[in-house]
């Protein structure tokens, strides 16, 4: 179920020079934002719902699953280094959960922190908007991380099609288009920051929680087994 040297070199390569500065900036430029509008504003419950749902939940957290889900796998596929890996006497599906794992650790750490602390700063946690936010942003974290990941398995555009799903999809037609939100893993993890929030919070999803909570399941779940599957056929055939 987890392998630590995959760990290691796994993290290592989420965590260099150039990854680690665009999995810092989205962060950083949350937080200066937040810190800009309280020293203009004060503490303002709506701009915290704005802030952190438009521009943390809506693009931060996607965008940084594209980085880790993607920045996982897809790299050793492309230069062939996967092969020397795939010879080791590993499961596959450790492989895949390990760095599974990685990736989610990654991803959490970029993105709840980031947003918890945006939303002190905001509204100093009003109404439990920080932490509804937080909470959003770790289970569409988990979600992420796997659907990228599987997209770093059959993809060796990866990063492309994890941009145009991040941006494309989630900020924009998630966010606009009526029928498109209900399959959006940013609106299921609305629908946990919607319970957790306070009533006058104003937050809202267009997925109920049961709803949610089994699509974001099901997302995480086949995501992973269907990664595991694909790193299994590369290693027939590899052998082949």
């Amino acid at each position: 179920m987890y392998h630590h040297t995959v760990a290691r070199l796994t993290l290592r390569a989420l965590l260099g020079r150039r990854r680690a500065l665009f999995l810092l900036v989205l962060p950083a430029l949350l937080i200066a934002i937040a810190l800009a509008i309280r020293l203009v504003t004060g503490a303002d419950d709506r701009a915290a719902v704005e802030i952190l749902g438009g521009f943390a939940l809506a693009v931060m957290v996607p965008l940084i699953g594209v980085i880790a889900g993607t920045g996982a796998i897809a790299p050793e596929i492309d230069d062939g280094s996967i092969v020397y890996l795939l010879a080791k006497p590993l499961k596959r599906h450790t492989i895949i959960l390990t760095k599974l794992w990685v990736a989610i650790g990654v991803t959490l750490s970029f993105t709840v922190v980031p947003t918890l602390l945006a939303g002190f700063i905001l509204n100093g946690n009003s109404q439990q908007v920080a932490s509804a936010y937080a909470l959003a942003a770790a289970v569409a974290s988990v979600a992420y991380s796997a659907v990228f990941l599987l997209l770093g398995t059959v993809s060796r555009n990866a990063v492309v099609h994890g941009l145009i799903y991040a941006l494309v999809w989630e900020s924009l037609f998630g966010s606009l288009v009526p029928g498109a939100r209900a399959l959006s893993i940013q609106q299921w993890a609305l629908a946990l920051a919607e319970r957790v929030a306070a009533p006058g919070a104003n937050i809202t999803s267009e997925v109920g929680l049961p709803a949610a909570l089994i699509l974001l399941t099901a997302a995480t779940v086949a995501g992973t087994w269907y990664a595991a599957r694909r790193l299994r056929a590369l290693t027939l055939a590899s052998e082949g």
